[in-house]
């Protein structure tokens, strides 16, 4: 017994000691630019936005470099508004202590926890407030935002941009009068909250995440994470949250009649939420696997991807040219009361997207995509089907629908439930076997 608590307490000052280091490593940042070429379109979950100038042949001599700024510019600003106003979820400290640990931060080992949830975030954006909504941030914020836009990614991100327009800060509005839109977006974020009583919060899936064999401090792979956020769907009591649901689809194969099922298996109608775990190649991705990717993005139901490259997950928003956009977890921020009456929402906003080629992504990752009804399921279907046979690998698809039931093809065995009636024998084998074939990630 003496034993066992000597190790005990071992464990919890290496902990502590992970704890320290990563919340220093993680809480700084380089002061790195974003640049975006001004004359290539730029895809942002199915919306497309042009930076491009226009030349004046009256003021500009031919073959001048110069330009006047048209009213395409503008599309930069509504790019930046659509950009922050996704749910930005990164690494924290000083959280409630997670149950069974002592961890009180996730620095080093939450990232795809993370890019998790800002995928179901975008999802929960969808349903509630719709893909037109943008959170509105034109007054004047505390210099705290702005000191931070510039800490994590500097405030210049068009490639030789006019910088009246390039430097002007991100804010948010604070009128004092609360809308619906204001009231949902502040729940949402509620719901990702660093608490126990969080539905979808990070001490929510560690729970969940035992049943996969995983503990705080674990690293989560993609197709994992899926299955977690499909469970806490399941698991969430809020009345308001009833009218959505998870499916993952099994071995890259989605069962359409499993999926109108879980759609109509009320009174209601549900939206549905698909997750898509993938590999896009064997030990490095496959560049033919592109063309799938972009076109995937392009469509107005894709709520992003869970990815990254070897041992950094991201959350993958858009594309320009052969460069995948994404929203980074690594960094670390303080704990938010989310309790408290109108709790600051910055940090839960992005101020500045990052690029990376797409031949560094790694192989592993999740598509999510949000259909509200099962026409609109049967219509994604339909184009998604169109996206994969376009490609290069078309007799080899990414994933596939499939008519019919997973039953019906003796894919899932009877279900035996565990103990804790939380995952069924057989999804609890195949979570055991995913986090043992993914990529390690910090």
């Amino acid at each position: 017994m003496m034993e066992a608590t000597g190790t005990d307490e071992v464990e919890k000052l290496k902990s502590k000691f992970l704890s320290a280091w990563h919340n220093v490593k993680y809480s700084w940042v380089l002061k790195t630019k974003t640049f975006f070429k001004r004359n290539s379109p730029v895809f942002l979950l199915g919306k497309c936005y042009h930076f491009k100038y226009e030349e004046s042949s009256e003021s500009s001599p031919e073959g001048s470099d110069s330009g006047s700024v048209d009213d395409d510019f503008g599309n930069v600003e509504e790019f930046r508004k659509d950009l922050i106003s996704k749910i930005w979820l990164t690494y924290r400290e000083e959280f409630p202590q997670i149950d069974g640990s002592s961890w009180t931060t996730d620095c080093g080992w939450g990232c795809t926890l993370r890019t998790g949830q800002m995928l179901l975030a975008q999802g929960l954006l969808l349903h509630f407030l719709g893909r037109d909504w943008t959170w509105a941030f034109d007054n004047p914020v505390a210099d705290s935002f702005t000191t931070d836009a510039a800490k994590i990614v500097g405030p210049s991100f068009i490639e030789n941009s006019d910088s009246n327009h390039s430097n002007k800060p991100l804010t948010c509005q604070n009128s004092g009068v609360k809308s619906d839109a204001e009231r949902w977006h502040r729940k949402i974020i509620s719901w990702f909250a660093d608490c126990p009583q969080a539905y979808f919060g990070l001490h929510q899936l560690v729970k969940l995440g035992k049943n996969a064999g995983k503990v705080a401090g674990d690293w989560y792979g993609p197709a994992v994470v899926s299955h977690l956020l499909r469970k806490a769907i399941d698991e969430a009591s809020d009345p308001e949250l009833q009218g959505l649901t998870i499916y993952v689809a099994q071995d890259c194969t989605i069962y359409n009649a499993d999926v109108y099922d879980k759609q109509c298996s009320s009174d209601a109608e549900k939206a549905v939420l698909l997750f898509i775990p993938v590999r896009l190649g064997g030990e490095r991705t496959n560049v033919d696997y592109w063309e799938i990717v972009k076109g995937c993005l392009s469509l107005d139901y894709c709520v992003g991807i869970i990815g990254g490259k070897p041992k950094q997950s991201y959350y993958f928003v858009g594309f320009q040219d052969d460069s995948l956009i994404y929203m980074d977890p690594h960094y670390c921020q303080c704990f938010v009361d989310v309790s408290i009456k109108d709790f600051p929402l910055e940090s839960f906003h992005c101020p500045s997207p990052k690029k990376m080629s797409f031949k560094k992504m790694d192989p592993s990752c999740t598509f999510g995509f949000y259909c509200r009804t099962p026409k609109e399921f049967e219509k994604a279907a339909e184009e998604l089907t169109k996206v994969l046979k376009s490609s290069k690998k078309h007799n080899y698809p990414l994933f596939t629908f499939v008519n019919g039931h997973a039953q019906d093809f003796d894919f899932v065995s009877t279900p035996v439930y565990e103990q804790n009636d939380l995952f069924t024998e057989d999804e609890t084998k195949r979570l055991k076997r995913f986090s043992t074939e993914e990529f390690v990630l910090l």
